[in-house]
């Protein structure tokens, strides 16, 4: 099989002007007029959106353990759909990724696939129980290269445990991915604390609870000069701990997912699980606040937390409902809705928040490079005018708990292009054997 040759043309890049994107092999070859379409695919990409290729530093791929959720095939597959090349798989399988040996499956499994690039993320601590550091030196050095850590869907609550992982990452450059929130301060919680939750008659979920914990980390990070990263800002307070810290120099990342950028706490008075998650959907001056944080740089990205369940722990009654929304499909037209379309945000700043920076916070230097000439070919096509009503036959996964069904969206991808082969062609799948196929030439060299 011969390497891939695309010509792109009349592609908007971000925010610049439309021109014409070469690529050949796994990279970018040239970029601007007359070029040469010698032996190339072309893309007919007048009207749309070129963007580096997106980059999730929150999935959950559930894969070993919990496949009647998700498979890192069928995730990856998601994420080609949402226009991503590049997810970091969270620690919380059957067994936990707590040592060299599951990241590495997981890492395994991500190759074979093809979709995307699939970067393991580890565990903090043995299974997720919060009383023993894992492995996170040997993950490391594994061939899946570790570098960022999490216990998300649970918190690393105990101060020096979490002390001793700051301190441990730093050898090897790595990042603590904190979950935020105090255990004791949440438990048996089912939404937001507040006027709806008390009219409701739901257990509340107080916005201290997360702050906190944010606040206790920051100082720690401080203390030893080491990198946190914090999972899914929710709460006003929290972006106001996390701008403390920035102004002191402290070297804290943070992230927000697509829907507490778009959804409120108002979406529990339905009773419709699709709106439970952790952290739960806030009031909307949180969520205004969010958009503003992100905006002005003090949240660094939008991560999706996709989190796939079947039927039957959503088709429930809201306090036996497990908590997490899918969103690798969805992420891209919710961020030009909450923020682009509000003038909040220029493609330039999406490329920013949905592909380079996430890169860069998790050590990934594959992926989220501006596009230009020695690039590598990870590009995403979106229609920015196309806008209809979100269904499942936009869904690719296993699990089909999106809050967004039913909601108008703008924003189609087009087309993702991942290591210079097509995994999405006019906004469909490319079949499985081809690109295991591709993906295998890609690994040979």
């Amino acid at each position: 099989m011969s390497a891939p040759r695309f010509l792109i043309r009349g592609a908007q890049i971000g925010s610049g002007s439309a021109t014409d994107i070469l690529t050949q092999g796994n990279v970018i070859a040239a970029i601007g007029s007359g070029l040469d379409s010698a032996g190339a695919e072309i893309i007919d990409a007048h009207g749309l959106i070129a963007l580096p290729g997106l980059v999730d530093l929150h999935t959950h791929l559930r894969e070993p353990g919990y496949e009647q959720s998700e498979t890192v095939l069928s995730g990856t597959q998601a994420a080609a759909i949402g226009g991503f090349t590049s997810v970091f798989a969270m620690a919380n399988t059957n067994p936990v990724a707590d040592t060299a040996g599951v990241v590495e499956q997981v890492l395994a499994l991500g190759e074979a696939a093809g979709y995307a690039t699939v970067r393991p993320i580890g565990a903090v601590t043995q299974g997720l129980e919060g009383m023993h550091l894992a492995e996170l030196g040997a993950m490391a050095s594994s061939r899946a290269q570790v570098r960022v850590f999490s216990d998300d869907g649970k918190c690393v609550s105990d101060p020096l445990l979490m002390r001793r992982a700051l301190e441990y990452v730093k050898s090897f450059n790595g990042v603590i991915a904190q979950h935020a929130q105090e255990p004791r301060l949440t438990e048996d919680a089912q939404m937001s604390e507040g006027e709806v939750s008390a009219r409701l008659g739901l257990a509340g979920w107080p916005a201290v609870a997360e702050e906190a914990i944010i606040a206790r980390d920051v100082l720690l990070a401080e203390h030893v000069k080491s990198r946190l990263h914090v999972c899914h800002l929710s709460t006003a307070g929290s972006v106001e701990v996390i701008r403390w810290a920035k102004a002191r120099g402290i070297n804290v990342t943070a992230e927000v997912t697509p829907h507490h950028l778009l959804l409120s706490e108002d979406r529990a008075e339905t009773y419709d699980a699709r709106f439970k998650v952790n952290p739960p959907l806030r009031r909307r001056e949180d969520v205004l606040a969010l958009r503003e944080a992100l905006a002005d740089g003090t949240i660094d990205i939008v991560a999706t937390d996709h989190a796939p369940h079947p039927s039957e722990s959503k088709e429930c009654e809201w306090g036996a409902a497990a908590f997490g929304m899918i969103g690798l499909e969805s992420a891209l037209s919710v961020v030009q809705e909450s923020m682009v379309e509000t003038g909040l945000f220029t493609w330039d700043d999406v490329a920013r928040v949905l592909s380079i920076t996430p890169a860069r916070i998790g050590g990934l230097a594959s992926h989220g490079q501006m596009l230009a000439v020695g690039a590598p070919a990870e590009i995403t096509l979106v229609d920015p005018h196309d806008r209809q009503v979100f269904t499942t036959d936009r869904l690719a996964g296993q699990s089909h708990n999106s809050p967004y069904l039913g909601i108008d969206l703008p924003g189609r991808v087009m087309w993702t292009i991942h290591q210079g082969y097509a995994t999405v062609a006019g906004a469909k799948l490319i079949a499985t054997d081809i690109i295991a196929a591709q993906a295998e030439e890609v690994r040979r060299g």
